[in-house]
């Protein structure tokens, strides 16, 4: 056989192989059929392929260039929603699409930002701002909320520690990451993925998160479970930042929600608490304003907060239990575009104070070693004045 030609008929069969592997991740899925897309554990990255079923898609890109590179993003395509997962950061949720609407916000920073690049302890604490751009990020799980120094036990000796501004769970790349789909059932089409925040003498949290569609519908949803995996009791805080900016969020647009109880999270903010519900324009430096809520909810803990745009056109809606996420923080930031004008809706266990102080609210939930919560939460795009109505009329129930 000539030498020249046994390499040359394995590349062929080798480029062959990887072809066909690449198509059958373009040709359709079976009902049920788990497909992993990154996994440590089986050492494994399929990188650019898209997987398609009746009416949905799922693709999985890497961005290159600047503080992208190297960032893995999955587009969920299911008809009536499309929305972008950043597996690289810790599952968050770029961006969300529904027909003409867009859900998200122009963060001057831009694009997104591989952890990689970003140092959490950087200007006092504040790193997290440097890779801030999504509509929806997690804070926790250790700690969440404001930067500064808090206590923990260490072999056995309490000692001081720094906490930076929104912990770490949005900056840990995703270990395992698969997508499912279950036409037997209601047909849900699932990506999941799992995170671990972990540290020796220190935390051993798991965060599982499934962020899963309904084709055809105009709704979805984020159920997370978080598991202390240690043999010793273990603090945890979690915020869903979920933040919206233009089109919706513009002057007069208005925030729906069941308030048992509200304060500002300063005396700025106190001072303008009679107007917390309503919005202005871009307002070149504006200084953010944050409030405390606690949520009504129905009988079965249930409570859901809305954004209506000014014009009540459309709306956005977060429905959770406030038995697993008991407070609610809105944080109004309508500075000028240039520098990021957004508002947060945000479920939490607490509010976004230091964890000593949260701590010492009694707003710092313990997990027993083994011990798993789960958190859920269903998010609504509403499209015209008749569903916009129908959500609010859902708020004033309450």
């Amino acid at each position: 056989m000539n030498s020249l030609f046994a390499p040359a008929g394995f590349r062929a069969i080798c480029s062959l192989m990887l072809c066909c592997f690449s198509l059958s991740w373009a040709t359709g899925v079976n009902a049920g059929q788990r497909h992993v897309l990154i996994s440590a554990k089986e050492n494994v990255h399929v990188g650019e392929h898209q997987i398609k079923g009746d009416g949905w898609s799922v693709s999985m890109k890497r961005l290159h260039g600047g503080k992208q590179q190297g960032v893995d993003l999955i587009t969920v395509d299911a008809g009536s929603v499309q929305f972008d997962v950043i597996p690289t950061r810790g599952m968050s949720v770029y961006q969300v699409r529904s027909g003409e609407m867009v859900f998200g916000w122009d963060s001057p920073v831009d694009p997104i930002v591989n952890p990689a690049f970003i140092d959490l302890e950087s200007r006092g604490g504040l790193g997290w701002l440097e890779g801030f751009n999504e509509w929806m990020v997690r804070c926790g799980l250790e700690f969440a909320g404001h930067p500064g120094t808090d206590t923990q036990v260490v072999d056995g000796e309490e000692k001081s520690m720094d906490l930076t501004l929104h912990g770490k769970i949005g900056n840990i790349p995703a270990r395992e990451v698969e997508v499912t789909y279950d036409e037997k059932g209601e047909g849900r089409l699932r990506i999941r993925g799992v995170i671990y925040e972990k540290f020796f003498y220190g935390p051993k949290l798991k965060l599982v998160t499934e962020i899963s569609v309904i084709p055809g519908q105009s709704t979805y949803r984020i159920d997370d479970t978080v598991t202390n995996e240690s043999s010793l009791p273990q603090e945890f805080q979690i915020i869903y930042h979920a933040n919206y900016g233009a089109p919706l969020l513009s002057k007069g647009a208005t925030m729906h929600a069941a308030i048992q109880s509200i304060e500002g999270m300063n005396d700025h903010a106190t001072d303008h608490i009679k107007d917390h519900a309503t919005y202005l324009g871009p307002t070149s430096g504006f200084a953010e304003q944050v409030y405390l809520i606690e949520p009504k909810a129905d009988a079965e803990g249930k409570t859901i907060a809305v954004l209506e745009s000014a014009d009540g056109q459309q709306a956005a809606s977060i429905t959770w239990n406030v038995n697993q996420l008991p407070h609610l923080t809105q944080w109004k930031n309508t500075a000028a575009v240039e520098d990021g004008y957004v508002t947060g809706i945000e479920p939490a266990t607490g509010y976004p104070f230091n964890r000593m102080v949260e701590r010492e609210a009694g707003r710092v939930p313990v997990l027993q070693p083994g011990q798993t919560r789960r958190f859920t939460l269903d998010f609504g795009f509403h499209k015209n004045r008749q569903s916009v109505q129908s959500v609010i009329s859902k708020v004033n129930a309450l």
